[in-house]
């Protein structure tokens, strides 16, 4: 059995950020999920496939030309022989992987792509559905959330950091709506496995989150 933690959680949360950092500390494998739904958006829109276009996306989805590979403090995405480790972290880029990511044959599609990551000595996976539907037998499940405005605050820092312009007021309003969608979507609903840890971020640094999450992984021997 690989041990498994995932971390499941809104947009903007920082469960990117927290992931990496406990597979760094763990030397385990690392899977971002949300990564895998963004290449596939932008491989769409560049090939000029509709996003409503199941069938299609299906086929893109089982041949998506995509690697990944740890960099130095994030992950390295190569599309096609492209590295789009920055632009698929765009807010444009972001509604497009929302708009694949309800499509249940697509999900269906990345199924298996996203399971081939649990290799030993373990895996650390991020995204929204991880606990509730593709690691459903994790050991340990997080679900890591913060306020809508605080989210925003984080999000607005990272977009100006690497010189992409967005208003504060704007972030926040596009986050609620993200969170209303992602969370009443007939499709894997973002929401909380029943036996997963909570853990509201709001007021927590990021090495107090890592720290936590740690500390619940020791209580499970997976460390």
């Amino acid at each position: 059995m690989i041990p498994i933690i995932t971390i499941d959680g809104p947009v903007s949360s920082g469960k990117g950020t927290v992931a990496r950092q406990v597979a760094a500390r763990l030397s385990w494998h690392l899977l971002d999920s949300g990564a895998l739904y963004r290449v596939l958006g932008l491989h769409a829109q560049r090939l000029g496939v509709p996003l409503d276009d199941e069938m299609r996306l299906v086929d893109l989805a089982e041949r998506l030309p995509v690697t990944f590979r740890e960099g130095k403090g994030d992950t390295v995405v190569i599309l096609d022989g492209e590295d789009v480790g920055n632009e698929i972290r765009q807010e444009r880029v972001g509604e497009l992987a929302s708009q694949v990511a309800v499509l249940q044959p697509v999900r269906d599609a990345l199924f298996a792509r996203q399971r081939a990551f649990a290799l030993a000595p373990g895996l650390v996976a991020d995204g929204r559905d991880m606990g509730t539907v593709v690691f459903i037998d994790a050991p340990l499940k997080i679900y890591l959330t913060a306020s809508a405005e605080e989210r925003a605050r984080r999000r607005h820092a990272q977009l100006k950091e690497k010189g992409f312009g967005a208003t504060l007021a704007t972030l926040i309003e596009d986050i609620r709506t993200r969170d209303e969608r992602d969370m009443k979507r007939d499709v894997a609903p973002l929401k909380a496995a029943d036996d997963a840890v909570v853990v509201d971020s709001t007021e927590m640094s990021v090495d107090q989150v890592v720290q936590r999450i740690l500390d619940e992984a020791a209580a499970r021997s997976l460390t």
